[in-house]
This record gives structure tokens, C-alpha cells and sequence, in this order.
């Protein structure tokens, strides 16, 4: 095999075979076993055969606080540095422009999961430049966003749907907008609290676009943390204040964009685009900046994050969750204990 021509030291762990150079010289070999401490390959395969969610379950607690602490540290990058990767090509796919990135990608964020692949499809079909020519006319913009998500397909309605109705008519003829129409089965609604209805969803989002046209360019300045995330609270217009869908009108206000929804977008949305930035404008600043907010927004409640709580691990911040969230799904699930700090400290002889 020619791959072998440039190998200096074959590492095995059976010398079952003798390699030879195409020269006929002997490929020196370094046969592993019998160096290594049979308790240590026991350790290992105890460890990776446990049936727990997290390997380390039962010595977790005894790992030295610092080891636990660099773990997270390397894992919150790792899951940074991996959702930069996405914008980046997504960055790419439209033309280095990065505030109709922001756009696409705050809008797949509203979509809060559930919804989020019918909201990224919403968002390239509608283009924010396009939007942005409508936002001091807030009807003109929920008509635009309905419409295109076809949710105005039916011809029965209450007289603001029947205005959204005509005012998507012109508009979509006017921006040959009908070929990127989306259908109303992509949005889900079943199983669903009605405030995360995708009606409130974009009913709120329209009101970001309109009350803060330049929030897709602000996103990238080094701001206060606390004026950043007050751009985010808006309040939806008045007709999505007290209906969940079109035409039911409810006897309780619908509430507007929540202190966990906003901090869902700034974790997933506001963070991995700064990081983003930062990387392809080589801005370290911009970078610590972003990991700073994770710092400052308090940490997520979700199944993963409990499990760690179980475990006596304090979970303070954002920062925390979504490291602990990286280290569960890429680490402790897929039993990658060797490249774990925490894993490989529990398998490391005793001096």
C-alpha cells in the first residue's frame, strides 16, 4: 500500500503482520498491547457501557471543579463555533449581506422549533429589503408576511383579514411574490399553547420589523447588553392582541413577546451571529462580546439542564445551559468519554 511509504512508526495494538516498504525494508512497529493496565481498558468499557444519560454519573461529583469548568468552556465554543459555521454558509447563499442574514435567522428563531423551517422559507421568500419598503405601514407588512405564508388563503373573514386580503393581492402582484407563496399546511398549530401560535409568532415578528427597522444592522455593534435586549420587546398590533388566529376573537389579551422568548433569541439567534461576525471580520472583541450576553441571560430549564442539576452541578447562566446542552448531545450521548476532559480525568491512572 503506498499510503505506507511515508509512515515513520506503525502503531498496532496486535503485531499480527509485518509491514514492508516498497523497498522491502521493514516499517518499524510499536505493539501496544501488554503496556497497557488491563484495569484502565476495564474502566474504559465500564464507563461507555453505562446505561445512564451521562456516563460519569456516579463519579460526575468527585471530578475536580476546574476540569468541569474547562470542559464547558471548550464545549461552549465547540457549539458556537458550529452554528457560525451555518450562518457563514448561509451569509454566503446571500451575497455576504449580512443584515438580510440576521433577518433569515431571527426569523427561524421565531418559529421557536415547531415552526422554524416554515419561518426560514418565509423569510428567503420574502426578502427584507422588500419588507423594509412597507415598514411605516404595519398592515402593509402583516399582509406581506400572511400572505406569503398563505394564511390568507380562505374567502370568508372578519374586515381586518378581508384588508390583509386586499392589500396582499396588490402587493403580491406587484412583486410577482405568488411562485414563493408558502402553503398553510407547513405551519403546525396542533398540540400547541395559542401563544405560540405561528399567527402570534409572525403577528409579532411583523411589529419587529416595523418598530425596529435597523435591529438587523444593530445586532452587530458591541452595544449594552440591556438596550440590545430591550430592542426585542414589542408589543404586536392591536388586532393580535386579542385574537390567537384570524377571525376568533378571545375574551384574554394575548401577550407580547416574553422575557423567555427574547432571551430565546438572543441564546440562539443575536449570540451565533455575533460569533459569526466576529470570525469573518477577525474581531475577537465582537466575539467576546457575544459570549459576555450568554453570561448575563439566565440559564435555560429544559430536560438536559436538569439532569446536570441532578447532579449537584449549579447551573447559573445561558452560558452554562448551552454548554452543558453541547456536552450532553456530542459528548455524554454519543459516549465520546476519551475526548472529554471530564471522561479521560476519571480513566487517568492514579499517579
Amino acid at each position: 500500500d503506498p499510503a505506507y511509504e511515508k509512515v515513520v512508526l506503525h502503531v498496532v495494538w496486535k503485531y499480527d503482520k509485518p509491514i514492508y516498504r516498497a523497498d522491502k525494508t521493514l516499517l518499524p512497529t510499536l505493539e501496544l498491547d501488554g503496556r497497557v493496565d488491563e484495569k484502565l481498558i476495564l474502566e474504559y468499557k465500564k464507563l461507555v457501557s453505562n446505561p445512564a444519560s451521562i456516563p460519569c454519573k456516579n463519579s460526575f461529583p468527585r471530578v475536580d471543579a476546574l476540569i468541569k469548568l474547562s470542559m464547558l468552556e471548550r464545549a461552549m465554543m465547540q457549539r458556537l463555533e458550529l452554528k457560525a459555521v451555518h450562518i457563514l454558509e448561509m451569509l454566503q447563499h446571500n451575497n455576504n449581506d449580512w443584515r438580510e442574514t440576521a433577518y433569515q435567522v431571527v426569523a427561524r428563531n421565531f418559529g421557536f422549533n415547531v415552526n422554524s423551517d416554515p419561518f426560514l422559507s418565509l423569510a428567503k421568500a420574502l426578502p427584507y429589503k422588500l419588507l423594509l419598503k412597507h415598514a411605516d405601514q404595519p398592515g402593509q407588512v402583516e399582509a406581506l408576511l400572511f400572505g406569503q405564508a398563505g394564511l390568507l388563503e380562505v374567502h370568508v373573514g372578519d374586515e381586518y383579514y378581508r384588508l390583509l386580503q386586499r392589500e396582499y393581492q396588490v402587493l403580491g402582484k406587484k412583486y410577482a411574490l405568488s411562485e414563493r407563496k408558502l402553503t398553510k399546511v407547513l405551519w403546525r398549530f396542533l398540540r400547541m399553547r395559542p401563544a405560540n401560535f405561528p399567527t402570534v409568532r409572525l403577528a409579532q415578528f411583523a411589529a419587529l420589523v416595523t418598530q425596529r427597522k435597523d435591529l438587523f444592522s444593530r445586532i452587530f455593534e458591541v452595544a449594552n447588553f440591556h438596550s440590545l435586549r430591550k430592542s426585542f420587546l414589542v408589543t404586536q398590533s392591536e388586532y393580535w392582541q386579542s385574537h390567537y388566529q384570524f377571525n376568533r376573537k378571545t375574551q384574554q389579551n394575548v401577550a407580547s413577546l416574553g422575557d423567555s422568548s427574547v432571551e430565546n433569541v438572543l441564546i440562539n439567534s443575536v449570540v451565533p451571529l455575533l460569533v459569526a461576525y466576529g470570525k469573518h471580520t477577525d474581531q475577537q472583541p465582537v466575539i467576546d462580546y457575544a459570549v459576555q450576553i450568554l453570561q448575563h441571560v439566565p440559564a435555560e430549564q429544559n430536560a438536559i439542564t436538569k439532569i446536570w442539576s441532578k447532579l449537584g452541578y449549579t447551573v447559573r447562566s445561558a452560558f452554562d445551559s448551552q454548554a452543558l446542552i453541547e456536552l450532553y448531545k456530542h459528548f455524554c450521548q454519543q459516549r465520546n468519554c476519551l475526548n472529554c476532559a471530564i471522561g479521560a480525568s476519571l480513566l487517568k491512572p492514579k499517579s
